[in-house]
């Protein structure tokens, strides 16, 4: 997302809070954050894709609310009305096609009208058919997990995705020996993918009630967190979406200060860190040592500031918006150990997971008395970081990346309940003790991360196993 982009939409944040008051700001939301989704996707080397993407989104979220509605809701004008804004903004993109508007709204020009018509109509028909005759039951619940599973599956696989590339080309009529894994950019679907599935789990579990469209839609394709985050509650997003208060100065300043801290993170220290930040290019081609470290924590300062600034921004403009969203960084590198890095690294990704992974993982061993409790730490802690891995992508260096912080994870835990007593003894007698295992706790916590940033940004397990050999002298 450009400087450009960002300035756009705090301006768009401001209009809305500004010119809407009350409950009319849901619905001038609801617009806005439909145009963002077609407006912010990149353009696709995949003819059309680059509109289909987008319309593909607000379909799952659609039929994902028709899985969790009650048929009470069909009758409710609430949801008549959302369904009304989200379609017809759409229409209107698609008319763009007849103004010579390209790259306006949607990157290239969109398809034709009538395929958009049957593909919106075909949306909202099966959505009605969900709310009307299949109650949210477990099983149909599962289905549409499944369903979101399995599409994360193909996005995120290189293989599955090429594949995919060329059957869309062939459909297009374009050359399929051109076909890419890059070709499926579908922008901010991993985090849609995790609000819908939040949504379904919780309403099999009971945790969630009857929700409107017009929520439901605000909440999944919300413009401030929709590319990067951070990640919410649907419970704790309708509190703010429910108090249309006015704009106070004291959010204005909070929100200047956010949306500062966000622009110089991202644009000043991050984009120059990226400079010099190891990438597949350059850690092919150095062979000294020492350059190849200052690489490594090039690239581990780049990632949290890009990441971290993305996240002010996105925080800056919900305050604009009136929206309290999650902080997801706590200045991770300063912890002395890995669990505290997991607590404060992308705490909402590592919440979530902890509350639909780990925990119910946890609960389910626990459940058989033969296992021994340093194993089912072992397995809940591999699993959850190995899930973590393949979130980002379904490659081996991402499978070893999860494991690389599973096994950390859990020496850290075995290691700790060994020590703790005797380091608790030691500092007590000279407190002195207890700066020193603090910041050497920090300096080595910082190195295991660094180190396993190899695993996660090069793009091969060979090129990251010679690059581990360079940054320890075997290799020059």
């Amino acid at each position: 997302m450009s400087l450009l982009n960002i300035l756009i939409l705090i301006a768009a944040a401001l209009v809305i809070r500004l010119v809407f008051p009350g409950k009319l700001r849901r619905w001038a939301m609801l617009v806005a954050s439909v145009l963002a989704i077609y407006w912010l996707q990149p353009a696709l080397p995949i003819r059309q894709m680059d509109f289909w993407f987008p319309t593909a989104t607000l379909g799952l979220v659609f039929l994902s609310w028709g899985l969790t509605a009650d048929k009470e809701q069909l009758s409710n004008r609430h949801n008549w009305l959302a369904a009304g804004l989200s379609i017809g903004t759409v229409i209107l993109i698609a008319l763009t096609r007849f103004v010579s508007l390209e790259g306006f709204v949607s990157p290239s020009r969109p398809p034709q009208f009538y395929l958009v018509a049957i593909a919106l109509m075909g949306f909202l028909g099966l959505t009605c058919l969900l709310v009307r005759f299949f109650k949210a039951k477990t099983a149909i619940l599962s289905l549409g997990l499944l369903g979101i599973l399995l599409l994360f599956i193909v996005l995120k696989n290189p293989l599955l995705s090429i594949f995919s590339s060329i059957g869309l080309r062939r459909l297009m009529s374009q050359d399929p020996a051109l076909a890419q894994a890059t070709d499926l950019g579908w922008l901010g679907f991993s985090y849609v993918a995790f609000r819908l599935i939040h949504t379904l789990v919780d309403r099999i579990n009971g945790r969630l009630k009857g929700v409107k469209l017009g929520e439901y839609l605000v909440y999944t394709i919300f413009f401030p967190a929709y590319m990067a985050g951070p990640l919410d509650r649907l419970q704790r997003f309708r509190k703010d979406l429910d108090n249309p208060a006015p704009l106070q100065a004291t959010e204005l300043q909070q929100s200047g200060k956010r949306l500062a801290t966000g622009l110089f993170r991202k644009f000043i220290l991050a984009d120059s860190l990226a400079l010099i930040a190891i990438s597949a290019t350059n850690a092919s081609q150095v062979s000294h040592t020492g350059w190849l470290w200052l690489m490594l924590v090039a690239y581990s300062f780049q990632l949290f500031l890009d990441f971290a600034g993305y996240t002010d921004i996105a925080i800056g403009i919900g305050l604009l918006l009136g929206f309290t969203l999650p902080e997801n960084f706590n200045q991770p590198y300063l912890k002395p150990n890995l669990t505290l890095f997991w607590n404060n690294w992308h705490m909402t990704l590592t919440q979530w997971f902890r509350g639909y992974l780990f925990n119910p993982l946890t609960r389910a061993l626990r459940k058989d008395r033969k296992l021994p409790a340093p194993l089912i730490i072992f397995i809940t802690q591999m699993s959850t970081m190995v899930v973590i891995g393949l979130w980002h992508g379904i490659t081996s260096n991402f499978i070893i990346w999860g494991a690389w912080h599973g096994l950390g994870l859990f020496i850290h835990n075995r290691w700790s309940n060994f020590a703790a007593p005797k380091v608790a003894t030691m500092t007590e007698a000279k407190p002195w003790l207890g700066t020193m295992f603090t910041i050497s706790g920090v300096l080595l916590t910082f190195l295991f991360v660094s180190l396993g940033w190899v695993w996660f940004t090069l793009p091969t397990t060979g090129l990251a196993v010679q690059t581990f050999s360079k940054l320890f002298g075997l290799g020059v």
